[in-house]
């Protein structure tokens, strides 16, 4: 087991996947006393969590300020607000009690942090944010870096959970004790060759101060390193079997570990380092090609891409990933966070005081995430004082829709004649002769990468998103030629600006997942600019959540034929439409509104359902409006003798 949760009290609020992740993690890594708290008598997680955590109490019903009696930790599940009423009041009680308040990311974060100390594992975290676009993003990241010749990992809001996935690559490797043990191996060994590399005692008439000193030293060293990997415990092999390993957390009974490092039981890589560096710096010790002190990894991914949403972020300290993108910020989720200044620090969490920041330079509100220089101090009567103050800023890269600007950045370079996906070349990949120091009025050297048009992928906002995937792929050294090649191949993600098929030259184009204004803005402006001669029949309406529609009307004012209505929020965005001279009507349902879209809409047109609003007044969910809309489509193919 790791050493984070050993022996502490941990009340876990919230059993959706998340929080039964966690409840998972802290039985299988020594926590004392696990309770896990839902509001609901019967959760959909219960059964789970009995096979997964038998030993942890179920608590449900109202929170109250006695549950966190002697409680270590309390670890909140992504989904509840810390502004509800029901919460925050107990929330603000554990933090006047000094209790910890985390979730699962902290987990994931402090749990890499350690195996990072204990076996040196260092992988490549590149971690994805915005009010859209976010699953795109990270499956293609995935893609990218899998195409790379990297071994990867894609989990978090995207699913599966970030702890889930990591305790799956550590079965995988054969548990911590086998890790743990390639360590105590590779002290032994280094024990031994530093014992065979010792040079006999100096003889009476050859002594001096110096070689005396350096043969006790040497011998103290192996002393240690000896006696340190004969200490460090070794767990008994499991037993063999042709059944595959157990997906669910292992418990500490079925997974025992020995605690080289944090116990003082064992030896660590950094000290065994410590005895190699001593032995070659005695005089006539050579040490030559010393064993592997770290694990050889198998399964442990050498590259995490994480979709983080705002609750994920929300409060979360010390996340540090490689690189962080913030892909935009619109309006969503407002009830959640209260406003949005607090919705955006929330995604402002996403990078670290090492990380790249990739951010959205179309976007201002992104680029205001940005952390600046903090101000001067000031004086007793309120003047600067002239003192420096130390501040490194962030290192960043930008990508949009229009061409790059600086060395480094992605964008789309139109050079009258093709749209191309193109990156401002880094000064240190310049030719010789243009590795100089930039000024501000040298021309930018840019590498065309490949055309917007050969993306499977529709729309200008998706073009975007591979750009941003692009930059988080290389900023860990990922090269750009087989990423290229998958890039091309790679055709999105279900329900998210997904064309279906086209019907006496007419498109249907599946945008169900845009459940806010934002998502549809982008949507809209993403297919016209990919198809500039036809224009849009869209279908929107549902549940609104209480959004502002009015970014709605520029659009599709600009780009829409007409606009058919449904939904709980269908009158409402009739009455914002009504002025703008295009045919809107209202429908009772899908079908009906998807065979007047079509109606309406002219041979090089677009169908497009993206409804800016949530679907449960309509449907299970935003999948459920899809397969609707889907059958509809398909009905309409067959009504005309097409072959769907």
């Amino acid at each position: 087991m790791l050493n984070l949760l050993r022996d502490q009290s941990v009340l876990v609020l919230g059993l959706g996947s998340s929080g039964l992740a966690m409840a998972a993690w802290a039985t299988a890594n020594g926590a004392a006393r696990v309770r896990v708290w839902d509001s609901r008598e019967a959760a959909p997680q219960d059964a789970q969590l009995a096979q997964r955590a038998p030993a942890a109490e179920r608590l449900r019903g109202e929170l109250h300020e006695a549950l966190l009696d002697g409680v270590s930790r309390v670890l909140k599940s992504p989904g509840l607000s810390p502004i509800d009423p029901d919460l925050a009041p107990f929330l603000a009680a554990a933090k006047v009690r000094g209790i910890a308040i985390e979730g699962e990311l902290d987990l994931f974060n402090q749990a890499l942090a350690e195996l990072q100390a204990r076996w040196r594992y260092t992988p490549g975290v590149l971690a994805i944010t915005g009010t859209n676009g976010k699953t795109t993003t990270t499956v293609l990241t995935g893609k990218l870096c899998a195409a790379a010749g990297r071994r990867v990992a894609v989990a978090g809001n995207i699913g599966p959970t970030l702890l889930d996935t990591l305790n799956e690559a550590l079965v995988a490797e054969g548990g911590i004790a086998a890790l743990d043990a390639a360590v105590q191996a590779a002290a032994q060994a280094t024990a031994e060759r530093l014992a065979a590399a010792l040079p006999p005692a100096p003889a009476a008439e050859d002594r001096d101060d110096e070689a005396v000193a350096n043969v006790a030293n040497a011998a103290n060293v192996v002393d240690a390193a000896s006696e340190q990997a004969s200490q460090a415990p070794t767990a008994d092999p499991a037993p063999a079997s042709d059944e595959p390993a157990a997906p669910e957390v292992a418990s500490a009974a079925t997974d025992p570990a020995p605690e080289v490092t944090a116990q003082g039981t064992g030896v660590s890589i950094d000290q065994l380092d410590a005895m190699l560096d001593t032995m070659s710096d005695a005089k006539g010790i050579p040490i030559d090609a010393p064993p592997p002190l770290a694990p050889r990894f198998a399964a442990l991914p050498e590259v995490w891409v994480l979709e983080l949403s705002s609750f994920q972020l929300d409060g979360v300290q010390g996340f540090n990933p490689s690189a962080g993108a913030i892909l935009n910020l619109t309006q969503d989720h407002l009830d959640w966070h209260g406003d949005m200044p607090a919705y955006g620090a929330a995604k402002a969490r996403i990078c670290g005081p090492d990380s790249l920041w990739v951010i959205n330079r179309d976007d201002p509100a992104v680029e205001a995430l940005l952390p600046q220089a903090p101000p001067p101090p000031m004086g007793a009567r309120g003047k600067p004082l002239k003192v420096t103050v130390k501040w490194t800023p962030p290192r960043v890269c930008r990508f949009g829709t229009q061409a790059p600007l600086e060395p480094g950045d992605f964008g789309i370079l139109d050079d009258g004649a093709m749209a191309w996906l193109a990156r401002a070349m880094p000064g240190d990949e310049l030719p010789a002769k243009g590795k100089r120091s930039r000024q501000a009025d040298d021309e930018l050297q840019w590498q065309r990468l490949m055309p917007a048009e050969a993306l499977r992928i529709r729309g200008r906002h998706n073009a975007a998103n591979a750009l941003a995937a692009l930059a988080l792929a290389t900023s860990i050294g990922c090269p750009l030629a087989p990423m290229l090649h998958a890039l091309r191949e790679y055709r999105g993600e279900p329900h998210r600006v997904e064309w279906l098929l086209t019907l006496a030259g007419i498109d249907f184009v599946d945008d169900s997942k845009g459940t806010n204004v934002g998502a549809t803005v982008a949507a809209i402006s993403g297919l016209a600019a990919d198809r500039q001669r036809g224009r849009l029949s869209l279908i929107l309406g549902g549940d609104g959540k209480g959004q502002d529609f009015t970014p709605l009307i520029e659009p599709i004012r600009q780009h829409a034929r007409a606009v058919a209505l449904i939904g709980r929020d269908g009158p409402a965005l009739q009455a914002l439409l009504a002025d703008l001279g295009l045919p809107v009507q209202l429908h009772t349902d899908l079908p009906a509104a998807t065979r007047w879209a079509f109606a309406q809409a002219q041979e090089g047109d677009t169908v497009l359902l993206s409804p800016a609003c949530a679907s449960l007044d309509m449907f299970n969910n935003y999948a459920h409006r899809a397969e609707v809309f889907g059958a509809t489509v398909r009905d309409l193919a067959a009504e005309r003798g097409e072959v769907v």
